[in-house]
């Protein structure tokens, strides 16, 4: 099906499961993707799965990943990885929102919303793993687009709607051109409240089936489901709704669930993806919401998901075979010719200050005025957080020369929330500084003199704190201060994303300013197996 994923590939996982002890085999964890996959959307061709997630500020956008079993993924691509599809909408500094992913006869459909002005479109592709085309727009007005390609030929488009009751509203639509082949006119407004987004109608066994997530997302999310024999409606709610949800105990580690999608697998089962946030303690998150996977059972013709699976990070029930992919590098020596794709830039112009040639073997990045913003340029390359325990550590030359010249590492959740240790110039001396940024407080929290050779800069992290060290050439590290991960988290911060380990550079000077050269980059994750 796809060009990046060969035979031998295929047959080397399939060996793999096959030597795992069986017990591993008849379980698994969530998250499935880790670290911010929000939103996801699935679709199955043949014996292979394919899944979107969203993006938000950060470049490129909409993740597209594949898998042989629905449990271990690989990241083929990005949906919106050209800064030219971005000018097609007229959006300098977009964020898109949900992207669902659909597939017909040969074509891959990914449908988002740039929330910032571009409105709701849709791209294609023959192969997930790219090229995709440039934008189709299709109409602007809220968000959550989706798609049912009825067998009668007919293709439904389905959104969030305005809040004055017209929550859920659909259209006939022509993919091809993004043209409304009928007006919109409202399907739903919510099946237990009037705050419903997240819509996906589904053809299943002669019924209409319009899931939609409601309550929020956030503690109070949950996703519910009506049926009908008519694509329009009504649809009458499953008196069992929500089908998925956790809304059984504030101190479980899984919160959040909803805006689920189905699935179902060659051999006849069903499964659904959706978001869902992991938490160590009572209240915070800093993971950003992430890719759960769930089976479903069918229960009177409703789908209906475990509540012991809810309330787990262990599912004692998995596909029938396990297929997996090489693990990703930890180390990035900036050797090749193209980010690798485990990183982003915040919007598309950042990728206009990142150079990978104009110093062979470094990342490059040349700062600007804006600092750390998500509506002006940045100099910010970063991966996502995947989990609480966390080393991050980088190689770093910088020679900065005026006040506001600064560069380093950066544990990034939104402009407002961030902390960040950065070699800085003030009067003639160098310094490295722990900067914490937490709403509109700004606190210098410690610095230290240091010479103007390269340095060794290290993020580590578990689930309550981040701590930043320093080290020479000697590798001798120091300790320069800690801050906690509770006052930067996501619901704090009010984000619908998640923290970024990045690297970044900011000058005043943005055309003769000094850049940051980065040799290396290493990120370790260690998954934390405790169960509450």
């Amino acid at each position: 099906m796809i060009a990046r994923s060969s035979a031998l590939l295929l047959d080397i996982s399939i060996l793999l499961a096959s030597v795992l002890p069986l017990a591993v085999a008849q379980e698994y964890r969530n998250p499935v993707l880790r670290g911010m996959n929000p939103d996801p959307s699935v679709v199955r061709v043949g014996e292979e799965y394919f899944l979107a997630t969203s993006s938000f500020e950060y470049f490129p956008s909409c993740p597209i990943y594949h898998s042989f079993d629905l449990v271990h993924w690989e990241r083929l691509d990005y949906a919106l990885g050209r800064a030219e599809q971005f000018v097609a909408l007229h959006s300098r500094h977009p964020s898109t929102y949900a992207c669902t992913l659909r597939y017909d006869q040969g074509t891959f459909y990914a449908l988002t919303t740039e929330v910032h002005g571009g409105g709701n479109f849709l791209v294609t592709a023959k192969n997930p793993a790219g090229p995709w085309s440039d934008p189709v727009l299709i109409d602007h007005g809220m968000f959550d687009p989706s798609l049912l390609f009825d067998g009668d030929g007919k293709v439904y488009y389905t959104r969030r709607g305005p809040r004055n009751g017209e929550n859920i509203v659909q259209a006939e639509i022509d993919p091809h051109t993004g043209r409304l082949l009928t007006t919109l006119r409202t399907i739903a407004t919510g099946m237990i409240s009037e705050d419903a987004e997240g819509p996906h109608l589904y053809k299943i066994h002669g019924w209409y089936y319009l899931s939609l997530a409601e309550g929020g997302s956030r503690f109070l999310h949950m996703e519910t489901i009506g049926r009908s024999k008519s694509p329009w409606g009504p649809f009458v709610p499953d008196p069992g709704n929500p089908w998925a949800s956790q809304h059984i105990s504030w101190n479980d580690q899984v919160r959040s669930i909803g805006h689920c999608d189905l699935v179902d697998t060659p051999q006849g089962d069903w499964w659904t993806v959706c978001l869902g946030t992991r938490h160590f303690n009572y209240a915070h998150f800093s993971l950003g919401r992430e890719t759960f996977l769930f089976p479903v059972q069918w229960k009177d013709g409703w789908p209906l998901v475990a509540i012991k699976d809810e309330q787990s990070l262990t599912i004692h029930h998995a596909p029938p075979a396990s297929h997996l992919f090489p693990p990703l590098t930890q180390r990035d020596d900036f050797a090749g010719a193209v980010l690798g794709l485990e990183w982003n830039t915040i919007g598309p112009s950042g990728m206009t200050v990142v150079s990978l040639s104009e110093r062979s073997g470094y990342l490059r990045l040349h700062g600007q005025p804006a600092g750390l913003a998500f509506q002006d340029l940045t100099a910010f390359v970063g991966r996502r957080q995947t989990e609480w325990r966390t080393v991050s550590t980088a190689k770093m030359e910088f020679h900065p020369r005026s006040t506001g010249d600064r560069a380093g590492l950066t544990i990034f959740m939104s402009p407002a929330y961030h902390y960040d240790l950065s070699k800085i110039w003030r009067n003639g001396t160098m310094f490295l500084q722990l900067v914490k940024q937490v709403g509109d407080l700004r606190l210098v929290a410690a610095e230290v003199a240091v010479d103007d050779g390269p340095l060794l800069l290290r993020i580590d992290s578990d689930a309550e704190q981040y701590r930043f060290s320093y080290a020479v050439e000697d590798g001798v590290w120091t300790l320069l201060g800690t801050g906690e991960e509770r006052l930067i988290a996501s619901e704090i911060a009010n984000v619908w994303s998640g923290a970024y380990l990045a690297m970044f550079c900011e000058s005043q000077d943005a055309v003769h300013g000094p850049p940051a050269d980065f040799k290396w980059f290493d990120y370790k994750a260690i998954e934390d197996n405790r169960e509450n």
